[in-house]
């Protein structure tokens, strides 16, 4: 990576982000200061090595600590200036760059996968894709698929830097040449293996805060989702292991760049009104393990495990705020437009209710009243059959409704302890000892010594779950 600073202007907001862009995306870097030629001739050197150790203290945190620094005027006298200007320092730029790349590990088998970022057309020869091979490998007559269009094309031939080639590997720099494809069609985007890549409609990721963002990450707020070439808006849910999980050894996630966390539709997970922040320092991975649910407002192609960054692009540029707001890895993708009724529902994330009210009255040993748990209109058949607790200690079922205003019936199945059932014929005792409507009560009245006895109603209710059952453990 090559980060461009302007000399005179320091580190600004879209450099901080090309640089976090950079610690997800690359190994290694080097830092340009770029119109070296706008600083006094007698102070230019001093200027340059105070910017150098301001960058080098800047970098300090990050995985390009101690990278190079090197001063340049790609454009003397600016854009406006007549270019018989020669550039400053670009030679040595050049060599600098040469020391510092290395070849990668470069696997040809597999499918392919190709980042095309320009499409033109030759007339006579046909339409031509310029692009980075990112994994396979192709060759003149394979056919390949323009995923996105929905597609396919057969290689009529191959370039790389103007020369003609019968095939390219990962890492290769092409031009490939297809017929009868109209190349306004496609500016940017992935050519593949047919079938190979999958377009989605949704995804689940695992997730990272990125630590210099300061808004909250609330779940249904709406980011722009980056994923390869693309940037779309999408919905964001956000989902953890439920809070009583133990602890066992460290997961995975405790590793601070682990981004690839074990994810399944066999396990549970706990729905969260907004990502979960650890209390470490930025970075330091002390974030509980955690994902999100990506809804996207258009489909996007991509590879599963590919990096996504979500951001904040409608924060004002100038507001001195990071912009990009998480990172991390698609770990499972939903194709069909249907995905809330067919795919969803098995994604177990849920949430725990709870409800409280009183017990109105006896009825006999084994059977209370209560008031207050529901509305007028609840449908009371969903809740039949759910275990409750009195605040007395005693374990009941609800077994229907009483009346029309809300009122339900509980059965105790171990029946009422003397003490309780003393309690409720104190309390109503005492309730019927204020006379008529508006007459005032004794004044050597003896006060209730107790609350009325409280209902309580815990259970989870599955997010996806098209019949919004009520679950208890």
């Amino acid at each position: 990576m090559m980060l461009v600073v302007d000399v005179v202007k320091g580190v600004q907001t879209q450099t901080a982000e090309c640089l976090l862009i950079g610690e997800l995306t690359c190994p290694r870097m080097v830092v340009v200061l770029n119109k070296v030629d706008l600083l006094p001739a007698n102070k230019r050197q001093s200027a340059i090595e105070k910017m150098t150790k301001r960058l080098h203290k800047t970098l300090e945190s990050t995985r390009f600590k101690e990278c190079p620094v090197i001063a340049v005027a790609a454009k003397p006298g600016g854009p406006e200036a007549p270019d018989t200007e020669e550039p400053q320092g670009v030679p040595e730029l050049i060599e600098l760059l040469k020391k510092q790349t290395y070849l990668p590990q470069r696997d040809p088998k597999g499918d392919l996968l190709m980042a095309v970022d320009h499409c033109f057309s030759i007339r006579g020869q046909g339409t031509v894709m310029t692009g980075t091979i990112l994994k396979g490998s192709l060759a003149v007559n394979d056919t390949v698929e323009i995923p996105a269009l929905k597609v396919t094309k057969k290689i009529k031939s191959v370039q790389m830097f103007r020369k003609p080639v019968s095939g390219a590997t990962q890492g290769d720099r092409v031009g490939v040449c297809v017929t009868q494809f109209d190349p306004k069609l496609l500016e940017r985007g992935l050519v593949c293996t047919p079938g190979s890549l999958r377009t989605l409609y949704a995804a689940v990721i695992s997730v990272r805060k990125i630590g210099y963002f300061k808004g909250p990450l609330a779940t249904r707020a709406k980011f722009h989702v980056t994923v390869g070439h693309e940037t779309v808006m999408a919905k964001v849910a956000f989902f953890g292991l439920p809070p009583a999980a133990p602890s066992g050894p460290p997961p995975a996630t405790a590793r601070p760049c682990s981004l690839e966390e074990p994810f399944t539709f066999d396990r549970e997970y706990f729905y969260q009104d907004e990502y979960a922040a650890g209390q470490g320092e930025a970075g330091s991975g002390a974030d509980p393990e955690q994902w999100a649910l990506l809804e996207f407002e258009r489909p996007v192609t991509c590879p599963l495990l590919c990096l996504v960054i979500g951001s904040k692009l409608d924060t004002d540029i100038h507001a001195n705020a990071c912009r990009l707001a998480f990172q991390g890895r698609l770990l499972q993708g939903f194709e069909e437009k249907t995905y809330t009724e067919t795919a969803l529902p098995r994604l177990h994330i849920y949430k725990t209710k709870q409800k409280e009210g009183q017990v109105e009255r006896v009825t006999d040993d084994y059977t209370v009243i209560g008031r207050n748990l529901f509305k007028k209109e609840t449908n009371l058949q969903l809740f039949v059959g759910l275990k409750v607790t009195l605040s007395t200690g005693e374990s009941g079922v609800i077994e229907g409704g009483f009346g029309q205003s809300g009122k339900f019936k509980i059965r105790v199945p171990e029946g009422l302890r003397p003490e309780t059932k003393q309690l409720m014929t104190s309390n109503s005792k005492k309730k019927g000892k204020g006379g008529g409507k508006g007459s005032p009560a004794h004044e050597d009245e003896p006060k209730l010594d107790s609350q009325p006895i409280s209902i309580h109603l815990h259970f989870k209710r599955y997010v996806f779950d098209p019949h919004k059952k009520m679950v208890q453990s």
